[in-house]
C-alpha cells in the first residue's frame, strides 16, 4: 500500500480545521441572531407586522420540492433546480441544461405556474433564468353592497427571475438574483425591481450544509395608485433567512431548520375590519418559533427518490381553525428520480378552506444526448 506524506497528512489537518472553524463560526452567527431576536422584543414591536407590503407571491414555494420543506429552503443544496429561486447561491453544477416545470392549484381558479432553465459554464459559473406567474382567475364586477353589476376582470402576478452564482473552491458559493416583478389587476397595474443575494457553505462531504439569503431587496418603480403628491410606491416583502440541514452518514434522513424573517421580530397582523382592542398577543417564545421552519428529509445516497415533512409554525398558527381538524402548517413531499426524468409532488394548506396541490416536472435534457 502506498504510504501518506507528511504533506497530505498535513492538509487533511489543515482542512479538518479550517472546516471546523468556518461550521463553529456559522452556528454561533446563527445563535447570536436568535439570542438577539429574542431581547429586542420592545423594539421590533414598535416595527409594522405582516399585510405592510406588497407582491406577497414572492413567498409562495415555486414548487414541490419547495413546498414540501415548509415553503422555504436557503440551506439544502441538491439536483432540485428550484431551490435557487429560494437562495441564488445553491445553484451549482447538477443543474446544468435542466429545465424545471411547476404546477400548483390553490383555490377555484386560483393557480401559478414556474418554468426555469439552467446552464454551467467552466463548472463554477452558473447561470439561471425562470418565470413564475400566479393566476387569480376571473372574478365579477361588483358593487359596495355585493350586488353584481356584469362583465368580469383578472388578477394576475408575474415574476421574472435572473440569476447567477459562483463556486468560491470546493465549499463556498455565493449568488444573486434580478427579479423585475410585474401586478396586473383589472385596472390597476404595477412594475417593482427587486434582488436576492445569499451564500452557501457546505463540508468536503455535503453532511452539513449552511445557506444565509437576504430576498427581495429593491423597490416599486410603479405603484398601483396616484394621490395628490405623486404615486404611492409600497414596500417590498423584504426576507432575511438563514437555515441549515444535516445528513446522517449512515443513515438516509436530513434534518434541517430555516429561520425566516430575522429582519423584524412581530409577524402578528390586524385584520382591518375589527378594532383595534381585538388584536390578540402572541407570547414571545410563540412569537419565536413563528420565525422557523423545520422538515425531515428521507433520501438514500443515490438520490434517486425523497420523501419530506415539514412543519411551518406561523402558518399553522394563523391558519389553524376553532373546533375543526386542519394540517394547516404541516406539508408533505415525495418525489422520484428515472434516469434524465424527475417527477415530484406536495400537498399542503395555503388557504383555511382548501387543500394546496403542487406538481415538479425535472428534465435533465444534457442526459438526452
Amino acid at each position: 500500500m502506498p504510504r501518506k506524506n507528511k504533506t497530505d497528512t498535513l492538509n487533511n489537518y489543515t482542512y479538518y480545521q479550517i472546516s471546523t472553524h468556518i461550521r463553529r463560526s456559522w452556528l454561533r452567527i446563527a445563535g447570536v441572531l436568535i439570542v438577539w431576536m429574542t431581547c429586542q422584543v420592545p423594539l421590533f414591536g414598535q416595527i409594522s407586522g405582516a399585510g405592510s407590503s406588497v407582491y406577497h407571491f414572492l413567498s409562495l414555494p415555486v414548487s414541490s420540492r419547495l413546498n414540501a420543506l415548509g415553503g422555504d429552503n436557503v440551506a439544502m443544496q441538491d439536483r432540485e433546480l428550484t431551490m435557487a429561486m429560494a437562495n441564488p447561491a445553491l445553484l451549482n453544477a447538477q443543474h446544468h441544461m435542466q429545465l424545471s416545470l411547476n404546477y400548483a392549484y390553490f383555490y377555484q381558479n386560483t393557480m401559478s405556474g414556474c418554468a426555469m432553465y439552467a446552464h454551467t459554464h467552466k463548472e463554477v459559473n452558473h447561470i439561471a433564468a425562470g418565470v413564475h406567474y400566479l393566476d387569480y382567475g376571473t372574478m365579477s364586477y361588483a358593487d359596495v353592497a355585493g350586488n353584481l353589476t356584469g362583465g368580469k376582470f383578472a388578477a394576475r402576478d408575474v415574476l421574472i427571475d435572473l440569476m447567477y452564482a459562483r463556486q468560491l473552491g470546493q465549499l463556498f458559493t455565493v449568488g444573486v438574483a434580478l427579479k423585475p416583478v410585474m401586478s396586473f389587476y383589472e385596472q390597476y397595474n404595477s412594475l417593482a425591481l427587486a434582488a436576492d443575494v445569499g451564500g452557501h457553505f457546505h463540508t468536503r462531504d455535503s453532511l452539513f450544509q449552511l445557506g444565509i439569503t437576504l430576498r427581495n431587496i429593491g423597490w416599486q418603480l410603479k405603484g398601483f395608485y396616484s394621490e395628490e403628491g405623486g404615486q404611492v410606491r409600497e414596500q417590498l416583502p423584504l426576507n432575511l433567512e438563514i437555515g441549515f440541514s444535516y445528513r446522517f452518514k449512515h443513515a438516509p434522513i436530513r434534518l434541517g431548520m430555516t429561520a425566516h424573517n430575522l429582519q423584524r421580530w412581530d409577524l402578528s397582523y390586524q385584520m382591518t375590519n375589527q378594532p383595534a382592542d381585538t388584536k390578540t398577543d402572541v407570547q414571545w417564545y410563540d412569537m419565536l418559533f413563528r420565525h422557523t421552519i423545520f422538515f425531515v428529509d428521507i433520501v438514500p445516497k443515490s438520490d434517486r427518490f425523497y420523501l419530506t415533512f415539514s412543519y411551518n409554525h406561523r402558518r399553522r398558527a394563523e391558519m389553524q381553525l376553532k373546533d375543526q381538524r386542519s394540517i394547516a402548517g404541516l406539508a408533505f413531499g415525495a418525489g422520484v428520480r428515472i434516469k434524465m426524468v424527475r417527477v415530484g409532488f406536495a400537498l399542503s394548506q395555503y388557504t383555511k378552506s382548501n387543500l394546496t396541490y403542487q406538481a415538479t416536472l425535472g428534465l435533465d435534457i444534457n442526459q438526452f444526448k
